[in-house]
């Protein structure tokens, strides 16, 4: 009996250690040399969602930052754009830096409440984008303690192929490389 344990438990042991490894494996922890020797060159991204049918948005130029750590892209948006409406429920994102036509990578997003990463837009748009600056455009600490503006933090899962364009109405990559058959994995 105390052998069954044993051997039930190893296999447990085994199964959870493979999935982490899997996990691991699949997922990026950080922006990719490539992404962040283009994103010091740029003053602009251009964001495409999924739509419900399935199928890329247009890609929207938006300012962006990163984060302190270099693991996250941080946008800012009104609450009410289609971007904010698909990324809360899910929806991955595809990424060009500098152009529509830049290097590109698909990652996940999600609405953020937290204040370090409102700080952090804040803080680096004021600094980087002279609109900002001088003539009060885009995020203010009045806006979004209104709700009128969210901020987005997008964690890349994998680089694109160079070249990769964006094609509004045909459906996105997959979101993992080992999963084609759903790109919303």
């Amino acid at each position: 009996m105390l052998r069954k344990i044993t051997t039930q438990s190893s296999l447990i042991i085994t199964i959870v250690i493979v999935m982490l490894a899997l996990s691991a494996s699949t997922s990026r922890a950080e922006i990719s040399r490539r992404d962040m020797q283009a994103l010091a060159k740029t003053g602009l991204i251009y964001v495409a969602t999924v739509r419900k049918d399935g199928n890329q948005s247009r890609s929207a130029p938006v300012w962006f930052t990163v984060t302190a750590d270099n693991d996250a892209i941080l946008v800012q948006t009104k609450r009410d754009t289609w971007k904010a409406k698909r990324i809360k429920r899910g929806s991955p994102v595809l990424v060009w830096i500098g152009s529509a036509d830049g290097p590109a990578f698909i990652g996940k997003a999600e609405i953020s409440s937290d204040s370090e990463v409102r700080d952090r837009i804040l803080d680096d748009f004021r600094k980087k984008y002279w609109q900002n600056r001088i003539m009060g455009v885009g995020p203010s600490r009045a806006r979004f303690d209104s709700g009128e503006r969210v901020a987005i933090k997008i964690t890349p899962v994998r680089d694109l192929q160079d070249g990769f364009k964006s094609a509004p109405g045909t459906p996105p990559p997959p979101l993992w490389s080992g999963h084609p058959s759903n790109p919303s994995l």
